[in-house]
């Protein structure tokens, strides 16, 4: 006769409480984080070498929330990037009449380095309205229909760069010399 070991109940019990805290931090990363290096980006330089090299320029569109002011003086920048930290930086986005009015839709050119694939985004938002995005869509120059999308709707702190990082970690032996530069941007 074959004798068969049936799992504790305690045992049970802690593999479903490992599952629920494996699906609780995996649901909470998709939620907005502020930046865990929060530097000063205005300060960032192209270093050159590999794909940063190049400029490629990026169709980035804006949809500002429905719960957002119906106009903001804010000041918006944006920060995105690739695994390799392929940086591309925008220090000041709109600065025109309409831009990111409540329910609006705005696009922009911005141009920077190269990249292989945009896994994370930041945006900051300095000033007194307390503008709000509803998500933000990045369109790179080598897959134009596959925009990365992030998804905010929540009112953004001010004077704090907040946004997401949903970049699978590269071992620092085979990562390329990271770049990082200010850049172009234009009011589609």
């Amino acid at each position: 006769m074959a004798c068969r070991s049936r799992p504790a109940p305690s045992q049970l019990l802690v593999l479903a409480l490992i599952s629920c805290l494996s699906l609780a931090s995996a649901a909470f990363s998709f939620r907005p984080q502020p930046r865990p290096d929060d530097g000063d980006l205005t300060k960032t330089t192209n270093t050159g070498g590999g794909v940063g090299a190049r400029t490629c320029w990026y169709t980035v569109q804006i949809k500002t929330s429905c719960t957002s002011p119906e106009h903001t003086s804010d000041t918006i920048s944006l920060a995105f990037g690739d695994v390799y930290k392929d940086e591309v930086y925008a220090a000041q986005l709109g600065g025109f009449a309409g831009a990111f009015d409540r329910c609006a839709t705005d696009t922009f050119k911005i141009g920077g380095p190269c990249g292989y694939g945009v896994c994370y985004l930041y945006v900051r938002r300095a000033g007194r309205s307390g503008w709000t995005p509803e998500w933000i869509r990045v369109y790179e120059p080598t897959s134009p229909g596959t925009p990365s999308t992030f998804r905010y709707g929540d009112p953004l702190p001010n004077n704090v760069w907040y946004g997401f990082d949903r970049c699978t970690r590269v071992s620092s032996s085979s990562s390329s010399s990271p770049s990082s530069t200010s850049a172009a941007v234009q009011a589609m």
